[in-house]
């Protein structure tokens, strides 16, 4: 009986129901079922190298925990030395943007109510005062646009001739035979040639702000695609830079015509002339502009085409103005 009390009371200890009433080998049975079964431990042999050795099994060990650190985003410092080198101290405080521009900008920045959308005219009238630079600063037209530039249709570029000008003084180059020099610099080209002048693109000489091409002669440009590309200087007829009359197109690039097009982000930027031309002179040149962008517009697309306008001088503070008519 001392074997069966004391199976009796393990299986009390287990809180069993079985009884004094249960045979042996039941009382035996229930307590093998309800005791835990513990895993059998393998022992790891350690090896002097490789996988098994103690400092490989040390390294997964450690990289293991790193895991599950990160897992965790945990970034608490693991040893003296790292908890020492922390950073501590209050948080810096950043500044708002306007604190940390100069005087004379925000000088002129109070001029501007952000909370206001204004005109064009007086938009223009604004942006001719609020000028921080001691130089003679251009008036800049940004246009957010509802075109996708990824789509072909409505990937915007094109050009416009400005009556005003831009007050830029634009160097002209033009790539054409050689019946068609005398004619180039009669309209006021700055650079002429033709072999002479792709020398001196092959040692990567660019004098030049614009360059005109007659047809026949880009193919021999072909060769310097990624040094004029890159830089907007490549001809291209929709700019109106590949052109049979080499005089007219230089007429036209001395008299302010200008390329625009829409960048990744869906926005045109356009210098339309200087802080010195005055708010009547830079209204003519902003309407010229909208004219030929409103002519512009995809006839695939179904959304709104100008979202947003604003208006700044190189450096003055951004001016919001009413969209002209989709």
């Amino acid at each position: 009986m001392t074997k069966k009390s004391d199976l009796l009371e393990t299986a009390k200890e287990l809180k069993l129901e079985v009884t004094d009433k249960n045979t042996i080998a039941e009382i035996e049975a229930a307590i093998a079922a309800a005791a835990p079964v513990e895993a059998p431990v393998h022992e790891v042999k350690i090896t002097k190298s490789g996988k098994r050795s103690e400092k490989a099994i040390r390294e997964a060990d450690e990289l293991a925990e790193k895991e599950a650190r990160k897992a965790a985003h945990d970034t608490t410092p693991q040893s003296e030395e790292a908890e020492a080198h922390t950073k501590k101290g209050p948080k810096p405080v950043t500044r708002p943007l306007l604190e940390r521009r100069g005087k004379k900008y925000r000088k002129v920045a109070e001029l501007v109510d952000k909370k206001v959308v204004y005109s064009l005219a007086d938009a223009l009238e604004l942006a001719t005062k609020t000028s921080p630079s001691k130089f003679d600063a251009s008036v800049e037209i940004h246009i957010r646009l509802g075109v996708d530039p990824r789509q072909a249709d409505q990937n915007i570029r094109a050009t416009v001739s400005l009556p005003n000008g831009t007050g830029k003084t634009v160097r002209v180059a033009v790539f054409a035979p050689e019946t068609e020099h005398a004619a180039a610099k009669k309209a006021g080209a700055d650079v002429i040639g033709d072999d002479n002048f792709l020398k001196q693109l092959e040692k990567g000489e660019i004098n030049f702000d614009i360059l005109i091409a007659t047809p026949q002669y880009m193919p021999k440009l072909g060769k310097y695609a990624r040094l004029l590309g890159p830089k907007g200087l490549m001809p291209n007829p929709k700019s109106g830079s590949v052109a049979a009359d080499v005089a007219k197109a230089v007429t036209e690039a001395k008299a302010g015509k200008v390329e625009y097009r829409v960048d990744k982000q869906s926005i045109v930027h356009l210098s339309i002339g200087k802080v010195s031309f005055g708010a009547a002179k830079l209204i003519e040149n902003a309407n010229a502009f909208f004219d030929s962008l409103r002519s512009h517009k995809p006839t695939s697309l179904k959304g709104v085409y100008i979202k947003s306008t604003s208006i700044s001088t190189t450096q003055g503070p951004g001016i919001k103005v009413e969209n002209i008519t989709n």
